[in-house]
């Protein structure tokens, strides 16, 4: 779902290719989750937090999917503006219970609702990710999404993970690498439950030929 992509012409492209082969990567992300997993597959990178003037609300309307490409493409967009040189890669992950966005729980009580609605359900997990080459060159967005099914938790189980804070700063307000065995991923990525869906990064950076990041 590439909304915010332009292709280039033939021209275009091939003088994008040459710019970008030595491009430095660049996150856009204040997420330690992010960083570990670019880091554990070989990547360097630097980091760039973008503005959090960059995310807002969901729109009326939006799907999921379009809220995590839209916010990807403005934290990209915020990071683009202010380096000189470098791939910007930015990224925005959502929980989505029955087409519900589930976002950062707002406190415990909050996380509490959003965990109870989710166990012994399926749901889905959507990251927008944005590739954006500076100075020249124009935004890729695509979107990745995994299907979950969460166990039966018990009160007890749910009162014991809250307990531990785990669920602070998280979409659902759970992480897949939290508790082992209570997660089950039906398809899709396992990086993308974590926060940044590497097939999808790796199959966007080999279609633009930046291999070289890596």
């Amino acid at each position: 779902m590439d909304t915010w992509y332009q292709p280039p012409t033939k021209a275009g492209f091939l003088e994008l290719v040459l710019n970008m082969l030595s491009l430095p990567l660049v996150l856009a992300s204040s997420s330690p989750r992010r960083r570990a997993l670019l880091s554990e597959s070989g990547y360097s990178f630097t980091v760039e937090e973008p503005h959090p003037t960059a995310e807002d609300e969901p729109r009326d309307g939006e799907t999921p999917e379009e809220v995590v490409g839209r916010l990807a493409y403005q934290k990209g967009a915020e990071v683009a503006a202010r380096i000189g040189r470098g791939l910007v890669l930015a990224c925005d992950t959502v929980a989505d219970l029955d087409g519900q966005i589930l976002g950062k729980p707002d406190d415990l009580a909050h996380a509490r609702r959003m965990l109870t609605s989710l166990r012994g359900r399926d749901h889905h997990v959507h990251s927008g990710v944005c590739l954006w080459p500076v100075p020249q060159g124009s935004p890729v967005v695509r979107v990745a999404t995994t299907t979950l099914h969460m166990a039966p938790l018990s009160d007890e189980q749910l009162e014991e993970y809250l307990a531990s804070g785990l669920w602070q700063g998280k979409a659902g307000s759970f992480g897949y690498q939290d508790r082992h065995g209570w997660l089950e991923i039906k398809s899709g990525s396992e990086s993308n439950v974590v926060g940044l869906p590497l097939e999808l990064l790796s199959e966007m950076l080999n279609q633009l030929d930046i291999s070289v990041l890596k």
